[in-house]
């Protein structure tokens, strides 16, 4: 069995001063993806021992920025989705294995006021393109921040974030695509009735403590995996971040 974490760090620095190496040490995934680092390249020393590490970073610094950390050295290894509009925030990292293509993704947030909600549909339809051409050649699992929760169930106020980022018509409907396109979200393929189960609350109006949250972390996975996936689970008591670190444990021959 494989195991996989992906966690949105919300700065990789200020989360190794939170407990990160804890986290890591504890788990002892086989594949560890991070999104929005907000690192340029030379700013962290990383030096741990066992794994593979690679870095996506955004050309703006402080911002986005992608990372994996792998016990097996991949066949091969890319950055971005080879569209250079969509290529300058380090937000896509694709590990080739024999297997299955391991993609890490950071989705850019609509923002306030809906702001890059047209660049976001955008991107959506470009990145959907990309898995698919992916997912023609192998299988292809998919883990990262999202920035969107697809479902009522998935947030715990649906009806006064209706149009917020993360939770428009227009996001949710990109995600109810890719999913047509062969995936399958892989915590709702175990729990698909489960509630109050998020993985980003907002550092404000005290929303951790009170579970105010959204799940907008996810695993998702080609069709061909469905029969593979052993469990998905979803952190919550891991703190260091304002999103929890979200697991898929799939079994290869």
């Amino acid at each position: 069995m494989k195991k996989f974490i992906s966690w949105n760090v919300n700065g990789i620095r200020a989360c190794l001063e939170k407990g990160f190496m804890d986290f890591f040490d504890s788990i002892d995934a086989d594949f560890f993806c991070l999104q929005e680092i907000k690192l340029s390249e030379g700013q962290l020393e990383w030096n741990k021992e066992g794994y593979y590490a690679y870095w996506n970073y955004a050309q703006k610094k402080g911002y986005s920025g992608t990372a994996i950390f792998a016990k097996e050295e991949p066949i091969s290894v890319s950055y971005g989705i080879d569209i250079e509009e969509h290529d300058k925030e380090g937000r896509v990292i694709t590990l080739e294995y024999p297997d299955f293509y391991l993609v890490t993704c950071y989705t850019p947030n609509s923002q306030n006021e809906l702001a890059r909600l047209d660049y976001r549909m955008v991107w959506e339809d470009a990145f959907r393109d990309f898995l698919c051409n992916l997912k023609e050649k192998k299988s292809v699992i998919l883990c990262g921040d999202l920035n969107v929760a697809h479902n009522e169930i998935d947030l715990k106020n649906p009806k006064t974030n209706r149009k917020n980022a993360g939770f428009t018509d227009e996001e949710r409907q990109k995600m109810t695509e890719l999913l047509n396109a062969g995936f399958v979200d892989s915590f709702r393929h175990f729990y698909p009735d489960k509630e109050q189960i998020y993985s980003w609350w907002s550092y404000r109006f005290k929303a951790r403590e009170k579970n105010s949250g959204w799940r907008i972390d996810y695993f998702i996975v080609s069709e061909d995996l469905r029969d593979r996936l052993v469990d998905a689970k979803i952190h919550t008591d891991i703190l260091g971040s304002d999103h929890c670190p979200v697991e898929l444990d799939i079994k290869f021959d």
